[in-house]
Parts: C-alpha cells; structure tokens; sequence
C-alpha cells in the first residue's frame, strides 16, 4: 500500500459533499467508499478495508464524536474529522478522541488532499516499520534496553526505529500517528523545553496555526498513557508559559 494508492471511506450525511469529495480524491488515483452514517460506515468496514476515514462531526442520530470513538476502539485506521464549526472546543475533542486530523468546511479541495496524502504518509510508514518488526521479531530480542534508536517513557519504550511505543512485557501500546509524532520530537531533544509552537511545527511538519493549544490535549493523552499518575507528570513535564520538557 501506497499513500496513493490507499482505499478511503467518507461518512457525511450530506450526500452532495460525500460524491463532491470522492468524484476528488479519486480523479487523484484513490479508491474511495461513501457512507451516510455510522450504521451504513460499520456495515461497509466489516466488509472492506480502509486505511483512513473522511468523518464528518455534525450528522443526525449518532454524531462524528461517538463514530471516531468506535473507530479507534476496533480499527486501526487513520481519521480527518471534517466539521462546519470554527468552534475550537470541536477540534479539540476530535484530537482528543484520536482523530489524526481535521478540516473546517467549506473547505479548498486541495487542502483535503494535501492533508489526506499527509495522515496516510504516516500511517504507510508505520506499516511497513512494523510489518519489519515482525519479519524479524524470531531473531530480535524484545525489550532491548541497550538499543541506542530507542527512548525510555517510565516503564514504556519507544523504538524510533519502528515507531513502537511498547510496555516492559514487550505489548504494544495503543497510540495515534500524531501522538507518536510528538514523542518522537521529545525523544530527540531530551531536557530540551519546546514550545507548544516548536513541537507542533516539529510533529506535523504543517501549518499550525489553526490547531492553536491542541498540544496541550495530546500531551495529555500521552501522559494518561506514559505517566504513573498523570495529574502529576515526571516524565514529560509542563514548563508554564513556554511548553514542556521530556525528562529521561
């Protein structure tokens, strides 16, 4: 699989934005799925596989906050929350809930795909680092404390080599694309602040201005993953007024 040639399902219930947006990406060589709810999106996915989902927030009955929910509870698969509200409380919970993106309609075409082709680059990459790990798992020891491309999080590793974030037993942790963007910038510059600024710039390698203080979200999250008691973060620390500091 191939960015461009990756398989997408877009779930809106407007039908005219749903055939406007794949007639697009697949005039772009993408293979595209439309659904108009979570109902017909379950149906499709226990069907086909997708490697990323178009879902809108705003739709009737179930909304796009509960379907981002299911999805990254069953699927490993990557989300752009498209929403028609500039309110940032919106954004922010779709990040919050592990969507890996999101768009604000209306909305230029070019951006969707600029940011469609941006989500798949990172899941394609993680894919075939992990797709490598298994290949030599047989002759790897798991936990390999002396491996130099790896990171210590407490008592989680983080394998730059195979974009892994694993727990002492070797499992792995459930963890977004963006997410491990993050502790990726905070494993190559340790005792290092950087500002909330720097790490989205570092991280998502986009224009950022629109994301505001959403870092301040994902960290959280990776905290209620990495850290002992969250509330009180030893491992990446908040520096007020500037941003944060990851301490080995």
């Amino acid at each position: 699989m191939t960015p461009e040639s990756s398989s997408i399902l877009v779930v809106d219930d407007d039908e005219n934005q749903r055939w406007m947006v794949k007639k697009y990406l697949e005039k772009h060589g993408f293979s595209v799925g439309v659904a108009e709810d979570g109902v017909s999106m379950r149906l499709l996915m226990s069907e086909h596989s997708y490697e990323l989902v178009l879902l809108d927030i705003s739709m009737p009955g179930e909304d796009g906050f509960s379907v981002a929910r299911y999805l990254r509870e069953h699927h490993n698969v990557g989300i752009i929350m498209l929403t028609a509200a500039r309110d940032l409380l919106d954004r922010v919970l779709g990040l919050e809930i592990g969507a890996d993106d999101y768009i604000t309609k209306p909305f230029e075409p070019r951006e969707l795909l600029a940011r469609v082709k941006s989500v798949l680059r990172r899941i394609d990459t993680q894919q075939k680092n992990a797709n490598a790990v298994v290949e030599n798992d047989q002759d790897q020891v798991v936990n390999n404390a002396e491996e130099i491309t790896s990171a210590q999080f407490g008592n989680y590793v983080l394998n730059l080599s195979t974009n892994r974030l694993v727990d002492q037993r070797g499992d792995d942790v459930a963890i977004t694309s963006m997410e491990l963007d993050l502790l990726k910038v905070f494993a190559e510059n340790p005792g290092i602040v950087l500002s909330r600024d720097s790490l989205l710039t570092s991280a998502y390698k986009q224009e950022v201005s629109a994301f505001d203080r959403s870092i301040d979200i994902r960290i959280a999250r990776i905290r209620r993953k990495i850290e002992s008691d969250p509330s009180k973060p030893e491992i990446i620390k908040t520096v007020r007024g500037v941003g944060y500091v990851y301490s080995q």
